[in-house]
């Protein structure tokens, strides 16, 4: 039997030749002769902040290798394949399908220019109520990883527990929950959609909050908090992609992705604060703030819609079956096999291998790990330099978090103001706008000396003798060196690796959340024995270290992207997309001669 070959053609050029006129969207016809075919992009770009496209990659159908292609505009891509057997698996074994059975053809929908359901053509508030939606479900997560920290000398005293290192599990057990949920999470949300994994954790989560409040004893709210930061964690992995597909233009999307980023640091800052109050009353009542709060924004989550393009065009797929009686009509993602192996060999070992393979993922894990894990160190080491030398109570020991969250939303304002010094040199044709070093990495430039000053003057200003005002503003300079390390570094990540950027991106968040489980566990015994001064000073001088690797980057990130696998591979990649596009070019204006052809000798 012959093999099937793709067309692409124009949808006005097919329809004026009388095949086709379908309201729901790009639907196209093959016939049979090669075996290659185009499908658009359904793999892992969920935390890619730089890439505004909906790009294809290749991957395997039915056994058939698929190459990349370009399906932007007024085009569409069909591929036809012998799949008698998966045909009547999915529909029975019907009569006519069997007569048919060998030489049958797939049509495979595509959003038409202009297509109000694809999400890059919805209004703007649709596309701002995305925006806030994940928003609201980040901060709900990240206010709840540190809310036992001003009420955990109450939790401790209701279950009789003494020893201080279990004292730091409800925090830690937490971002173990970071580590593990986004290995599922994104792969998940890239099968059933978005909404489905934005909205079903975030239901479970607010369970478990519930059952936090009401734990009967000590190893029930551990396993509890293990639960909530499981599913806590399904922002962290959807929202880049959640953001990706609405937002087309990349500018927009990148600043998107730095409001995003910003909100992550409003829920510790305030957990803080709100727990150390309430608690006065009852530990129990930190988790029932912590669940009024998650169920109103719950009421507001349930009306998100569907982002993900490969879902919504599958509902549009099984819609026209239903409605056409036609059995060959397709979304791509359902063509697509995803099974366990591609999650072991993908999901789980390629951002393994960037860790252990790529200098630029392996520093950048590194640092940000550091940054990390210092920052929920800090919900153990301000409680002794607030509550033990200036013997503040835990709520307002936990207002001392506050200027965090102004440094946060300073960097916020400083990374907006570089992100449009970048685009207008863009505009400028300005050559090192067109150098990826140069585009985020003086951020982190900047806020690497920040951050370690912050922790200098925190240490050395915590004394009984100098005003709690002093070590307190020390705050705000860490609060902008941890957002502008973040912003810059994972962003350098997104124009380094491109469509692997999602891998690397994963590498981060599992390294940095196991370093910030494990790291607090030794707050205490490190602030006792070195005391706060040398304690503070030990991390500033790590961090010092750490501090150098931006501009390493700078001098060497050229010649470091020149020797890795993985950008030599998004280089060839890119090269073969741009030969594809040229001979599609050349094929579309063969097409546009046939058609004249055809119309001029209707029209004699």
């Amino acid at each position: 039997m012959s093999q099937p070959e793709l067309q692409i053609c124009n949808l006005n050029q097919y329809n004026s030749l009388g095949k086709m006129n379908n309201p729901y969207g790009h639907v196209g016809e093959s016939v049979n002769k090669e075996g290659n075919s185009a499908l658009p992009k359904t793999g892992n770009e969920a935390t890619n902040l730089a890439e505004a496209e909906w790009r294809p990659e290749e991957s395997t159908i039915d056994g058939s290798h698929v190459s990349n292609q370009d399906l932007k505009g007024d085009s569409f891509a069909t591929q036809a394949v012998d799949d008698s057997a998966g045909v009547q698996q999915r529909f029975g074994k019907d009569n006519r399908l069997r007569d048919e059975s060998e030489d049958i053809k797939k049509t495979i929908l595509e959003f038409k220019r202009g297509d109000l359901e694809n999400p890059y053509n919805w209004p703007a508030w649709k596309k701002l109520f995305v925006l806030l939606c994940g928003i609201l479900s980040v901060i709900n997560s990240t206010l709840g990883s540190s809310s036992p920290s001003g009420a955990i000398s109450y939790i401790a005293r209701d279950f009789h527990v003494t020893n201080e290192q279990q004292l730091v599990l409800p925090i830690s057990l937490f971002l173990v929950g970071y580590v593990l949920g986004p290995l599922f999470f994104g792969p998940l949300s890239e099968t059933y959609g978005r909404r489905i994994l934005m909205v079903a954790p975030f239901v479970i989560f607010t369970l478990f909050t519930m059952g936090c409040a009401l734990a009967p004893n000590w190893p029930a709210l551990l396993i509890f908090r293990l639960i909530c930061g499981i599913m806590a964690s399904s922002p962290i992995a959807v929202v880049g992609g959640l953001y990706a597909d609405v937002f087309g233009d990349p500018v927009v999307r990148g600043r998107a992705m730095a409001v995003f980023m910003a909100a992550t640091t409003c829920g510790p800052m305030l957990s803080p604060s709100i727990s150390g109050f309430v608690s006065v009353v009852s530990w129990r009542w930190t988790f029932y703030v912590d669940l009024i709060i998650a169920g109103v924004c719950l009421a507001v989550l349930f009306f998100l819609p569907e982002t993900y393009g490969p879902t919504i065009l599958k509902k549009r797929a099984k819609r026209m079956r239903k409605q056409n009686g036609s059995h060959n009509i397709f979304a791509a993602i359902e063509l697509e096999k995803k099974g366990a192996r591609q999650m072991i060999t993908v999901t789980l070992m390629r951002p393994l291998h960037m860790i252990a393979f790529e200098s630029i993922v392996f520093f950048t894990c590194l640092y940000c790990s550091l940054a990390y894990s210092i920052f929920y160190l800090f919900f153990e080491s301000y409680p002794i330099i607030f509550e033990g030398i200036y013997q503040m109570n835990t709520g307002v020991a936990g207002l001392a978090f506050l200027p965090i969250l102004v440094g946060a939303i300073l960097a916020l304002g400083i990374f907006l103001y570089w992100d449009g010094v970048l685009q207008r040199a863009k505009k400028a044709n300005a050559p090192w706008a067109n150098v990826e070093e140069y585009r985020r990495l003086p951020l982190a430039c900047l806020g690497g000396p920040a951050y370690v000053i912050s922790l200098f003057w925190l240490g050395w200003t915590a004394c009984p003798n100098i005003h709690w005002i002093v070590p307190m503003l020390a705050g705000v300079p860490f609060g902008i060196g941890f957002m502008l390390i973040f912003m810059a570094l994972l962003n350098y990540i997104t124009d380094a690796y491109e469509i692997f950027a999602a891998s690397g991106m994963a590498a981060t968040s599992i390294s940095r959340s196991i370093f910030g489980a494990l790291l607090p566990l030794a707050a205490i015994p490190m602030y006792r024995t070195l005391g706060v001064h040398w304690a503070s000073t030990l991390l500033a001088f790590l961090s010092l270290a750490m501090s150098i690797i931006p501009f390493a980057f700078i001098k060497y990130g050229d010649r470091i992207r020149a020797n890795s696998r993985f950008c030599q591979e998004l280089k060839a990649r890119k090269e073969r997309k741009e030969r594809l596009a040229t001979e599609s070019a050349e094929r579309k204006g063969h097409l546009d001669d046939e058609l004249a052809k055809e119309l001029k000798v209707r029209g004699e």
